[in-house]
């Protein structure tokens, strides 16, 4: 239910039924909404205070629900810093983890992931093992994280991923990303939508990121444009385009034009598989909800599946294979999987203002 309500929030041709749901849904997105607004207002004149580190802290996060490409984004941020030399930390709220996010869990301490996907969440494990020198810690509350990191580490830089929305944390530098095709779908707010709030807070960031997740440039830098216009605030572009596919086992590179079959569990997943229909002969699709946690039995799934298509070959993303590898790692197994590695773009110092 949960996916194929997040697919009304993008599509643009409902039938009749779907039209009636979003209808119904927008009733309970008023009240949404004005408990966000009053939330929001209070902090704004100042009746609730936010908390102040000592350390840098920058905010990358997005007005919309998930899919829009904060982890990558994240990551670029992160080296960028550590290439400065700066201790940096990145917390992260942990979506999928087994662990208890009420306290501060140290997932790295810069060496690497010190737990499993499957204990850790996706996310987090992924940023670990992709920004080697970075520490990285979950919890729900962005200042408890912060205290704790502060006490143990005393960073130089902060960095929330997904903190748009997290007001209890000042930040130096508030960074949105909007989604150069998918926007900010239908424009209402969430059930019926995939506003998390209302457009009037962009107002809040410091810098926008157009997130464009395709070889075409052309209009997402003509709606950077618009948005520099629109909002008045510095915008920028961030290309994200496939580097290869690897055997998430092995670490074997998949030839290009290869005969595949794709699965995922991510937010709007359809720039992940119009990637692959470019470089792939992409043959089936099966999609989970987002960030969901992975079993033996949709292993089975996923393996019936392509067998039914004929299909050896299995590619998906580098945040689901991080949950896949234990898994699988121990089974012989009668397909091979594959993960995408993505490459990012952007003018960081521009947008990271050093």
């Amino acid at each position: 239910m949960k996916l194929f309500i997040s697919k009304l929030h993008y599509k643009k041709d409902l039938t009749i039924q779907e039209k009636i749901i979003v209808n119904l849904l927008r009733v309970i997105g008023i009240a949404y909404g004005i408990a966000t607004g009053i939330r929001n207002k209070l902090y704004d004149i100042k009746l609730i205070r936010a908390y102040t580190s000592k350390s840098y802290v920058v905010s990358i996060g997005n007005i919309t629900t998930g899919g829009v490409g904060k982890t990558p984004v994240t990551a670029e941020i992160a080296k960028y810093f550590l290439g400065l030399n700066k201790r940096t930390a990145i917390i992260s709220r942990g979506y999928g983890s087994k662990m208890s996010n009420k306290e501060p869990n140290l997932i790295s301490d810069g060496s690497g992931a010190l737990y499993k996907a499957t204990k850790a969440g996706d996310e987090p494990v992924w940023l670990s093992d992709n920004c080697k020198g970075a520490l990285v810690v979950t919890c729900a509350n962005r200042v408890k994280a912060e205290k704790f990191i502060k006490e143990q580490y005393n960073p130089d830089v902060i960095i929330m991923d997904d903190g748009f929305q997290h007001r209890k944390m000042k930040r130096d530098l508030d960074i949105l990303l909007i989604d150069a095709k998918n926007r900010f779908g239908n424009g209402y707010l969430l059930p019926a939508g995939p506003l998390r709030e209302d457009l009037s807070n962009i107002k809040r960031a410091n810098k926008i990121i157009v997130v464009n997740k395709s070889y075409d440039s052309k209009n997402a830098l003509k709606y950077c444009d618009y948005i520099k216009k629109r909002y008045k605030k510095d915008t920028y572009l961030c290309k994200i385009v496939p580097d290869y596919s690897y055997n998430i086992i092995t670490g074997e590179q998949l030839p290009k034009e290869t005969k595949i079959m794709a699965f995922s569990a991510i937010g709007q997943g359809a720039g992940f598989y119009d990637f692959l229909k470019n470089d792939y002969k992409l043959i089936a699709v099966l999609e989970f909800e987002d960030h969901h946690v992975y079993e033996p039995d949709d292993i089975s799934k996923i393996i019936h599946y392509a067998q039914e298509e004929n299909v050896e070959y299995i590619v998906t993303t580098e945040k689901d294979a991080v949950k896949l590898v234990d898994i699988i790692d121990d089974i012989e197994l009668p397909v091979k999987f594959y993960a995408l590695k993505l490459k990012a773009y952007m003018d960081l110092r521009e947008v990271c203002g050093t």
